[in-house]
């Protein structure tokens, strides 16, 4: 059996959240990979974008994958694009069970209000840009076990993913 639990899916979806807590119940590590590159790089993902480009960005992210990926007993949140770069994919599926949560994207864009901290929201219409990139990501997302989080708490959440675990 894999020994980690890599949670993937759109931004606003509860990655960090239900991470966090299950790897609580689990009694695993967890590492949210936006949080690490912002710790490693000292700047907020939003600045890396503008100061580097989306390019580098992903750079970064493929980095912490491959130092991530030999690792064991991890519950990782990633950044709701990483698992869609099929070097990533493939470095922690060795070792990790995949399971993308989702969200509609009405509940989607309530989570995300925050000020423009993401930055492929900063667009006049951020609900038309939720739907475009949900449309776009739809087969990638779609290769692993869907979870829906809208209307559950993360403790739901939680168990269901433990529930499909055991």
């Amino acid at each position: 059996m894999a020994s980690n639990i890599v949670l993937t899916g759109f931004m606003g979806t509860g990655k960090t959240t239900v991470g966090r807590l299950l790897a609580e119940r689990l009694g695993f590590g967890f590492v949210d990979t936006d949080e690490l590159i912002v710790l490693r790089d000292g700047r907020t993902i939003p600045d890396i974008f503008a100061q580097e480009g989306e390019a580098y960005f992903r750079q970064l992210e493929t980095a912490v994958v491959l130092e991530l990926a030999a690792q064991s007993n991890l519950v990782m949140a990633t950044g709701g694009r990483l698992m869609l770069d099929a070097i990533n994919a493939e470095a922690l599926e060795r070792n990790g069970r995949v399971f993308c949560l989702t969200a509609a994207p009405g509940e989607i864009l309530a989570r995300v209000q925050d000020g423009g901290r993401r930055p492929l929201l900063n667009v006049p219409d951020p609900a038309a840009q939720i739907e475009r990139l949900l449309a776009e990501r739809a087969v990638g997302y779609g290769r692993y076990p869907q979870i829906e989080t809208t209307g559950k708490t993360a403790e739901e959440v939680v168990e269901e993913i433990r529930n499909k675990i055991r």
